[in-house]
């Protein structure tokens, strides 16, 4: 019974994990508070659970992988002087130094000091208010309709956009970059396409440093909630990713915005009620 029990939370937070990683409602809001009313945070298994976090995030990073391939294999074609391949590349890596700067100085004390209900509630509340103004003030102003045409200075600031969802957990990787998007001069569409390129090599490094700082030893039943956790998010995460590159072309993103501030507040009563600690 308990090894059903554990599989069964391995499904809800695989399919939890597919559906909120790429969208801007921020993951780590969804998998606290879930993880919470299913007791994943406690109890014999809380160690194992902060592993199966880490490592269905790769099934999420594969997702994309495989949606973007074409486009992935032609920016390598692409690559030489002049051509976008190589100017998209510098943007990615001028994105990645003020996030991996901030990662390397800030990563563990803020996991140490923020990663609890209460900031994370307030994170989404104020990312979801963030969301709605951003879009509202900068959201039809885009001048750069394609990601190929991001260069490293565009590149640059959203990755500083992007540190803020390392410095207040909740606040969302996703919501942070096209924000960043909006503010630099990139349409929604450019942005989030941005967005979902710039997740893997940040996501990929950030889980693979934090699994091997996770060193522990599995049981048969453990291995088995991974592997399920991994496929249940790879399969959700290719849905809502291909479902959403579809919204963003005839939707404005203000309604992640009000669910995001739903979801916080929520949070805010059952931490005020006891219920999340």
């Amino acid at each position: 019974m308990a090894n059903l029990l554990l599989l069964l939370k391995a499904l809800i937070l695989g399919i939890v994990e597919g559906i909120t990683e790429f969208l801007p409602i921020s993951s780590t809001g969804h998998m606290i508070l879930v993880g919470a009313f299913m007791g994943t945070d406690s109890g014999p298994y809380a160690k194992f659970f902060t592993l199966f976090e880490i490592v269905i995030q790769f099934g999420a990073i594969l997702a994309v992988v495989v949606l973007f391939r074409k486009r992935i294999l032609d920016v390598f074609r692409n690559f030489k002087p002049g051509q976008y391949g190589l100017r998209l590349a510098l943007a990615i890596i001028a994105s990645l130094v003020p996030t991996v700067i901030v990662a390397v100085l800030f990563y563990k004390k803020i996991g140490k000091l923020l990663m609890y209900p209460l900031p994370v509630a307030l994170s989404l509340v104020v990312g979801g208010i963030a969301l709605i103004y951003f879009e509202r003030a900068f959201g039809h102003k885009g001048k750069v309709r394609r990601m190929e045409d991001v260069g490293i200075k565009e590149g640059f600031m959203v990755g500083v956009f992007q540190c803020l969802s390392f410095l207040w957990p909740g606040f969302s990787r996703s919501a942070s970059t096209i924000i960043g998007g909006w503010v630099v001069g990139l349409t929604t569409v450019a942005a989030a396409d941005y967005t979902f390129f710039l997740a893997i090599p940040t996501m990929f490094g950030a889980s693979a440093y934090s699994l091997l700082d996770a060193k522990m030893k599995l049981s048969g039943i453990e291995v088995a909630a991974l592997v399920l956790g991994f496929v249940v998010a790879f399969i959700v995460a290719l849905i809502v990713v291909k479902k959403f590159i579809g919204f963003l072309k005839k939707k404005p993103l203000r309604v992640f915005g009000y669910y995001r501030i739903a979801v916080g507040i929520v949070m805010l009563i059952c931490v005020a009620a006891g219920v999340l600690h």
